[in-house]
């Protein structure tokens, strides 16, 4: 089996799974209601995209440090570039799509609130033709994001169940049978003494 992502990177994988499976949720709700629970959604929907930025700005310095574990040999050239194309897609998504939001905020004259005491700066003028375009951005890169994490979890799923080749378990924690075994130290042999017992003499 290939080795595993590091630890710091597999933490952040799983915490941002989550994160964006909140984030894309909340995002279809807030389209498709006028209740009164708008608001509320509007309120974790822009903390959880500041949330998601920060934390894929940090999981993507720490992948250019660490780097990724290698393919399995056997997967053909076309499949490693379309793994190594939709990760890069992936975290353009995870950064883009947060940072279009947070412009589009901006240029419709909207705070950026994070808690009651803190809101973010606006980083482009306000400007409603540029807030017509950037809330349509939005929207496209969120439908591609979804469709992107579909064929994410589709691959790995084949990776897990069809080719069985350990490429799941690289971003997992659960020791495998093929994690390498903590060395012990070998018993050694008693050594044996050099000087020979005294002769006895009979009396």
């Amino acid at each position: 089996m290939p080795g595993r992502f590091h630890p710091a990177i597999r933490v952040l994988h799983w915490t941002m799974a989550l994160l964006i499976a909140a984030m894309l949720f909340i995002g279809v709700t807030m389209v498709s209601t006028t209740s009164p629970a708008y608001a509320s959604l509007i309120a974790l929907h822009r903390p959880l995209g500041i949330s998601i930025l920060l934390l894929a700005t940090i999981r993507l310095a720490i992948r250019i440090a660490t780097g990724a574990p290698p393919l399995p040999a056997d997967l053909p050239r076309l499949q490693r570039r379309a793994a190594r194309a939709s990760h890069v897609l992936l975290y353009l998504a995870m950064i883009g799509l947060p940072l279009i939001g947070w412009a589009m905020l901006s240029a419709g004259g909207y705070p950026v609130r994070l808690t009651a005491a803190l809101v973010l700066p606006p980083i482009v003028p306000q400007d409603a033709l540029a807030y017509g375009l950037l809330r349509g951005a939005h929207g496209l890169v969120a439908f591609a994001f979804f469709a992107l994490i579909l064929g994410h979890l589709t691959v790995a799923l084949i990776h897990r169940f069809v080719r069985r080749d350990g490429v799941l378990e690289t971003m997992g924690f659960a020791r495998t049978p093929a994690d390498p075994e903590p060395e012990s130290p070998e018993p050694q042999e008693p050594v044996e003494s050099e000087v020979e017992p005294a002769e006895t003499t009979a009396s």
